[in-house]
């Protein structure tokens, strides 16, 4: 069984639960004589971590990464990589009210369903803190993709709509993600979201939100037929992230609404190479990649866990209404930027090992 694992030559496996000591996972694959530092995965963890704003949950953790294995002197050695974070800020009594009911939009009830039991301490292992160590895997990803790809893959990501607040695409501005809170491209509507979010979060309930990431310079003919497509692997990696309800490739769903001269990535050729005019497909043909952007998108519902007292039952069979305590992000979808980068990144890591495999 591989439920804790994901990727094929560049593999990770990750374990810990949202209160117990400590979070890690093992990277399996990553080529050998790459350097790599704490501080080039820290930068990254840094991104995801809580307590930056009073838009996150306020739980302190520094999420400092340790390297345990398949480093020597700074540079991989091929062999597993191992790494841990440790747990700091735990508090397991925010969730003693409910130890025996079930929060509406979460996984206690199904893992109940499966397992006949369930870690209530902020979820387990369904909790979005397992997400720490994708991203940590992600910046070594991108260490590999350094390494393989001449000139490296730019991976940007940025949140685009935050409840029914969505951003003008023509006002899209790579430099503002940094200057505000929200990783938003759109300086008017990251004004908008602040206020907005301020009013949720007093309201004691969460709103969902939509992030799309980039991947430049993409090789050339990543992803293989039938089963082996790189929108197929991307979309299940997206999928994977918590609170994540759906996914799009380039168009997605805007695609039923176009004619077929609309959708259609015209090309000409532009110099000895071929040029496209536009990029509905998301840099995806065939499920291979055609050296165009990537472009991936996907929707995070609401955060489950608020104070709003919603409807439920208990361990018992007894209804109740259940409020959650405790330290939540009122947008989760924040925080799931830097993850979505982490699993773009994973994904074409793992294809570019795979591709050279098979292609030379």
């Amino acid at each position: 069984m591989t439920h804790n694992s994901f990727g094929h030559l560049f593999r990770t496996t990750t374990f810990g639960e949202s209160h117990g000591p400590a979070i890690g996972c093992v990277v399996d694959g990553t080529p050998p004589g790459i350097t790599l530092n704490p501080t080039d995965i820290q930068k990254y963890l840094d991104q995801r971590k809580p307590g930056q704003s009073r838009h996150t949950t306020q739980r302190k953790e520094s999420d400092s990464v340790e390297i345990l294995s398949g480093v020597l002197d700074g540079v991989t050695t091929g062999t597993p990589i191992g790494l841990l974070i440790r747990n700091e800020d735990q508090r397991s009594r925010d969730y003693d009210d409910i130890q025996d009911q079930f929060r509406p939009g979460h996984a206690d009830v199904t893992y109940m369903m499966k397992y006949g039991l369930r870690d209530h301490r902020g979820g387990g292992r369904s909790s979005a803190r397992e997400t720490a160590m994708r991203v940590a895997s992600g910046a070594i990803a991108r260490r590999v993709l350094d390494h393989l790809v001449d000139g490296g893959v730019t991976i940007r990501g940025a949140l685009v709509q935050m409840g029914t607040h969505v951003i003008d695409r023509d006002a899209w501005d790579w430099g503002a993600i940094t200057t505000n809170p929200f990783w938003c491209p759109d300086v008017r509507m990251a004004a908008t979201w602040e206020m907005y979010l301020d009013e949720i979060r007093k309201q004691g309930s969460s709103v969902g939100a939509v992030i799309e990431v980039h991947a430049s310079n993409v090789p050339e003919g990543l992803g293989a037929p039938v089963y082996g497509k790189l929108d197929a692997d991307l979309a299940a990696a997206m999928m994977s992230i918590n609170a994540v309800k759906g996914v799009e490739i380039g168009a997605g769903m805007g695609a039923a609404a176009l004619r077929g001269e609309e959708n259609a990535d015209q090309m000409r050729m532009q110099g000895d190479k071929i040029g496209f005019l536009s990029n509905h497909a998301g840099g995806i043909l065939g499920g291979i990649s055609n050296g165009q952007d990537v472009v991936a998108r996907f929707a995070v519902k609401p955060t489950s866990s608020i104070l709003t007292t919603v409807q439920s039952v208990d361990a018992k069979g007894t209804d109740v209404d259940v409020s959650t305590k405790g330290r939540h992000d009122p947008c989760v979808g924040i925080r799931a930027v830097p993850v979505g980068e982490a699993m773009m990144a994973c994904v074409l890591a793992d294809h570019v090992m795979r591709h050279r495999a098979q292609c030379g």
